[in-house]
């Protein structure tokens, strides 16, 4: 007599077949060259997560051009740049007291396997010009911002170098030099020749 919750004969030509493919997608992904970054391979931008929780938690770009956006939720979204664009990132914190922490980065997106620095909501992080923490040296540097654009120069084309100056200026307790149009022809220029 058969027992019919034990069958004589198990039929297993499925769970052959998807060990099969199993096996195929696994030598697939062993000959796929693997991307040294935090990038994912789909995305080639640089994404930074914005969070505005009002008077709690703000995070903001304060310029840059950005490539893409994606709104979250209500209080989250997500900016993304191209290889090589510059932009600011601030983040300010506060609890019942007071501020917490208040810091300004000035960060250039790199390109998949160029080298970089990891960063706090910036995937996969950048090549950092600037980075300045205590709301007094931030206010500084948004100065210093502000005096870009009052020169008639976008700040985000401004050179590289300027913003490693304004921040080896600002640890250092001096005044940063004013970004001129005569140093933005000079920086316009050498990256001509520099190609």
């Amino acid at each position: 007599m058969s027992d019919p919750a034990r069958p004589e004969r198990i039929d297993f030509s499925g769970f052959e077949a998807a060990l099969r493919r199993r096996a195929a997608e696994q030598a697939q992904a062993a000959r796929t060259p693997t991307v040294p970054t935090a990038i994912a391979p789909r995305s080639r931008l640089t994404e930074v997560e914005l969070t505005w929780i009002e008077k709690k938690l703000e995070h903001w770009i304060r310029f840059g051009r950005v490539a893409q956006e994606r709104i979250l939720t209500r209080r989250t979204r997500v900016m993304s740049f191209r290889p090589g664009a510059i932009f600011a990132f601030v983040r300010w914190t506060a609890n019942d007291y007071g501020t917490i922490t208040s810091r300004i980065d000035v960060v250039r997106a790199v390109a998949p396997g160029e080298p970089y620095t990891t960063l706090p909501f910036v995937r996969p992080g950048g090549d950092i010009l600037l980075h300045i923490e205590g709301w007094p040296k931030v206010q500084q540097v948004l100065a210093a911002i502000d005096a870009v654009e009052a020169a008639g120069v976008d700040p985000r084309d401004a050179a590289p170098d300027h913003w490693r100056h304004v921040h080896n200026r600002i640890a250092a307790g001096h005044q940063p030099r004013p970004y001129t149009l005569e140093r933005h022809r000079a920086w316009l220029k050498r990256r001509e020749i520099e190609g």
